[in-house]
């Protein structure tokens, strides 16, 4: 049986919209319970799969929500970062097996990911993508727009063109490791609030969101199994 279906992608974008609609555990705070749980300044996920250092801070209104794939982490200035983890069945492993890592992660974001940001945000599309075989063992970088998918609208400047929903661009960052698929998500705020002050190129944009991600990525601790229950793993060398 197929696990992996459109349903990753839609809990990414739930756990996305679920961010802004719905109160959140506070970085540092009690709160509702999450799926993962909170230990010091780090996340670790349900299952103790990965655990990673929490990117936002409560002064700054940092606030964490998850479901069991996918973790959020925004605040009120201009973080939005998630990780969405998924386990790899028989068939995604045959995936990969006979397409390698670079089609493998082109076809899955395609085919998984692609289609429900278009259905939840119509007139998405891909501005651009490369291949980077020496980040995490070889990982997708994508960048898409996404009109009307800010996660930061209503905060959004005031432009002449106000009546027009902003048009988000989105990073994402999609790899492979021990049998789990991977997609980073990192939003350019600044595209958004900052309105006529905003003036990045398009190369500029990419480098700023390549380096996020890649920031994002080096704050992940890989539960392996040689760990211990503590899931204090940490990503093998050539994987930061």
């Amino acid at each position: 049986m197929i696990t992996i279906r459109r349903l990753p992608a839609v809990l990414f974008l739930l756990a996305a919209a679920t961010a802004l609609a719905q109160p959140v555990a506070p970085a540092a705070n009690s709160g509702p319970v999450l799926h993962g749980r909170i230990d010091g300044n780090y996340y670790v996920s349900p299952g103790m799969i990965y655990r990673i250092e929490i990117p936002v801070s409560p002064k700054l209104g940092g606030q964490v929500s998850d479901t069991d794939d996918v973790v959020t982490f925004i605040d009120d200035f201009n973080v939005h970062l998630s990780v969405a983890c998924f386990p790899q069945d028989a068939t995604q492993r045959w995936e990969l097996a006979t397409r390698g890592t670079k089609d493998y992660c082109v076809y899955f974001f395609s085919n998984y990911v692609l289609p429900d940001f278009q259905q939840m945000f119509p007139g998405t599309s891909v501005e651009s993508a490369r291949y980077a075989p020496d980040l995490m063992d070889g990982a997708l970088l994508i960048y898409t727009l996404l009109p009307g998918g800010s996660m930061f609208a209503d905060k959004a400047a005031v432009l002449p063109n106000a009546a027009k929903a902003p048009i988000a661009k989105r990073g994402n960052l999609v790899f492979v490791y021990l049998g789990h698929i991977y997609v980073l998500s990192s939003e350019l705020a600044e595209r958004v609030t900052e309105g006529s002050k905003y003036h990045k190129t398009t190369a500029e944009e990419d480098e700023i969101l390549r380096q996020r991600l890649i920031d994002f990525a080096g704050k992940i601790g890989f539960n392996t199994p040689a760990d211990d229950k503590s899931a204090k793993g940490t990503a093998p060398a050539g994987r930061r």
